[in-house]
């Protein structure tokens, strides 16, 4: 069994288009089943294929499985199964010997920069770089789950 532990937080774009960055890599990603506390996810991440399955979320931490599978399976189950899709580019930035990842979203969710930190336990502290904004980690809005069947770009008109 895996553990996910992770903190989300929103990115200033100011700061985040000033930051010098590697290439980033186009996520695909949808969604089998989002019931609360089981998540199904599909992603292709590049020219790889998985199938993720995720627990309720306690404050930081879910149980998560994680699949390679062929990407050609991943496209055919996203374009069969999951009509809401969400599209982004993810950046790996590492900053004081962690790793942050960083998405810009596209397509619906236009506008939307996130970042993750995954940490080893619950209780580990971290700094946190000059580009972030604040903390959402337990806002479920920001749950990509969520941003599929509720983009960002609607939330402007609600």
């Amino acid at each position: 069994m895996g553990l996910e532990i992770e903190h989300k937080f929103l990115v200033d774009h100011a700061k985040w288009s000033n930051l010098p960055k590697p290439a980033g890599k186009l996520y695909r990603q949808g969604y089998l089943n989002d019931e609360p506390g089981k998540t199904v996810r599909v992603r292709i991440a590049g020219d790889k294929g998985f199938i993720t399955i995720k627990g309720p979320t306690v404050k930081t931490v879910r149980k998560e499985f994680e699949f390679e599978i062929p990407v050609s399976d991943a496209k055919e189950m996203l374009e069969l199964f999951s009509p809401q899709q969400v599209e982004k580019i993810r950046y790996r930035i590492l900053f004081n010997q962690k790793i942050w990842e960083v998405d810009v979203f596209g397509g619906e969710n236009e506008g939307l920069i996130m970042a993750e930190i995954e940490l080893n336990h619950a209780g580990e502290t971290f700094p946190i770089p000059s580009w972030i904004s604040q903390e959402v980690t337990e806002d479920p809005r920001y749950y990509n789950s969520c941003l599929a069947s509720n983009p960002y770009k609607t939330w402007k008109k609600q």
